[in-house]
């Protein structure tokens, strides 16, 4: 059972005629332990508006292994929680899915770009 909750304030948004503002989602998959969980961050850009953030932790959840999916449409940061690490490039696939592009994730040393 996937829920999503979504807090949107919209204006004039190119992909759904909606206007930007402030949006974030939290996407939570069936409830599991949360031991051993692991927690990345990823910068995604692209997003303009609430259905932006919405098809983002959409494709995202679906990935094998996602607990739960947060997006804060101000920053382009997007919280992802798992089971396991993900694979950076299914990420970004999820990510160009919902047609926006991942540019980053983590800080430092353990930052990753796409190549």
């Amino acid at each position: 059972m996937t829920d999503i909750n979504t807090d949107i304030t919209d204006g004039g948004c190119t992909c759904c005629a909606s206007t930007p503002a402030t949006a974030t989602a939290s996407t939570a998959l069936d409830s599991q332990e949360t031991t051993g969980m692991t927690t990345t961050t990823y910068t995604v850009t692209g997003m303009t508006c609430g259905h932006c953030v919405a098809a983002v932790s959409a494709e995202i959840a679906r990935l094998a292994g996602v607990n739960s999916v947060e997006v804060d449409l101000s920053t382009g940061v997007v919280a992802v929680n798992s089971a396991a690490p993900l694979a950076q490039v299914e990420v970004a696939a999820a990510v160009e899915e919902a047609g926006y592009q991942l540019t980053g994730t983590g800080t430092g040393a353990d930052a990753w770009r796409p190549r």
